[in-house]
């Protein structure tokens, strides 16, 4: 299965250096492919970058207004994303993509007859013997995970042999297909990158310029690659600065760590990865620098287009506040129209459940009429529909005092003494008429 991964990268490393006839220069290529195949990616990782960087006043604003409430927080947070069109996962995924690819070509390298030329295990075990055989290479004591390239390195000195034994049927080589064999050089500008840098300077031998330039210049690749990783980030970070105190802590400790593994990793690794590690940091530099200047441009422009907007929105809202104030001091305001589907649907449900109550009650009170049903005494502890809402033992004079008359009580002498003074009258007028007669 990962001989299949490793394939299509095996296969553009291969054609870059049958193009090229330079395996360094075919590195070289092969980290500006793999720039420009994802530069579409990390445009969209950088742009959702910025523009999470530019909402950090507004996401602390929200981190204040909600401390304490995280559910809260987590809510409106995702709200002001949806709003921005953000997805604030894209900017990392993004990133990681170069991983694989960098553990994709460090196989190729390590591994240059089985993935790069594509030659069965059987082969390359023939491949050795004949080698062992020929004297040219000796079986390493301990185990070798960079046995490949020092096959392909001799194959490369003795390819002319090779090609003659295969040709002769040589008896070791004639039971294997070696006819995806390629004569791959390893060197570059002197140097050999399949073969692992040595960071202990103090052991090289400087008895002569071709033993210590070599080793000096393989020494200095994982410096370089070094270096040049660090400023990748530092242009990388230089449009979108960290506002948020612990996110800029983070990005400080990464710029110290990452460094330091692209060292560890170019020390340990044939130098071939040093060589593609650079490359890809100077197109890496070269790509963020520009993708910052364009997008820094575009997001200036949309949020200026939104700021312009919003002014516009308050502007009318406050116009429409002010008309409003003046109509109602001229007292000219009219009766909102504007409601809802739901608010109508809702009033017009009320009026329905308010006209069917008033029928039911005339219904009601028809029946009882028909039948001869005089309707209960109303007790004076009936509130609404419910007769005994202030207790059965309810008394509207209990705060009556002594020789004072209630209000009924008051009501009920008036009606009295109304009727005391028209008794008189009714008696004189009776007295008249029988002294007439």
């Amino acid at each position: 299965m990962w001989a299949t991964i490793t394939r299509p990268f095996a296969w553009l490393m291969l054609k870059l250096y049958d193009w090229t006839g330079n395996y360094g220069l075919a590195l070289i290529l092969f980290g500006l492919a793999v720039n420009l195949i994802l530069t579409p990616f990390m445009a969209k990782s950088k742009k959702s970058t910025m523009q999470s960087t530019r909402l950090q006043p507004r996401i602390q604003e929200l981190q204040t207004r909600h401390a304490g409430n995280q559910q809260k927080l987590n809510e409106e947070m995702q709200k002001l994303y949806r709003e921005e069109g953000i997805n604030p996962m894209s900017g990392c995924l993004w990133s990681l993509i170069p991983f694989p690819i960098l553990i994709a070509l460090y196989s190729v390298i390590r591994q240059p007859l089985t993935r790069m030329m594509f030659v069965t295990s059987e082969a390359v075990t023939a491949l050795q013997e004949f080698f062992v055989n020929s004297g040219w290479y000796t079986i390493p004591e301990r185990a070798d995970a960079y046995f490949e390239i020092k096959l392909a390195g001799v194959l490369h000195e003795h390819w002319a042999e090779v090609q003659s034994a295969i040709a002769a049927g040589e008896e070791t080589l004639a039971k294997v297909d070696l006819s995806r064999l390629h004569n791959v050089d390893f060197h570059f500008l002197g140097m050999d990158l399949g073969s692992v840098p040595d960071f202990r300077i103090w052991n090289f031998d400087f008895s002569s310029k071709e033993k210590w330039l070599p080793a000096v210049g393989l020494f200095l690749i994982p410096v370089i690659a070094t270096v040049l990783s660090w400023a990748q980030m530092k242009v990388g970070n230089m449009g979108t600065p960290q506002q948020d105190q612990q996110a800029a802590a983070s990005m400080k400790t990464m710029q110290m760590t990452m460094p330091l593994m692209s060292l560890w990793f170019c020390f340990i690794m044939p130098a071939a990865m040093g060589i593609y590690w650079t490359s890809n940091s100077v197109f890496g530099m070269i790509r963020d620098y520009f993708m910052t200047k364009i997008f820094k441009k575009q997001l200036d422009e949309e949020e200026a287009e939104r700021i312009a907007a919003r002014k516009e929105r308050e502007r009318d809202l406050e116009l429409k506040r002010l008309e409003t104030e003046r109509k109602h001091a001229e007292g000219t305001s009219e009766k909102n129209t504007n409601t809802s589907k739901k608010k109508i649907q809702a009033n017009e449900k009320q009026k329905s459940n308010e006209r069917k109550a008033a029928l039911e009650r005339e219904d009601r009170a028809a029946r009882r009429e028909m039948l001869g049903i005089e309707d209960a005494e109303v007790p004076a502890s009936q509130v609404g529909n419910r007769r005994y809402a202030r207790g059965r033992a309810y008394d509207p004079d209990r705060f009556k005092f002594p020789g004072e008359s209630s209000p009924v009580e008051e009501e009920t002498a008036e009606d009295t003494a109304a009727e005391a003074v028209a008794e008189p009258a009714e008696n004189n007028e009776i007295e008249e008429v029988k002294e007439e007669t």
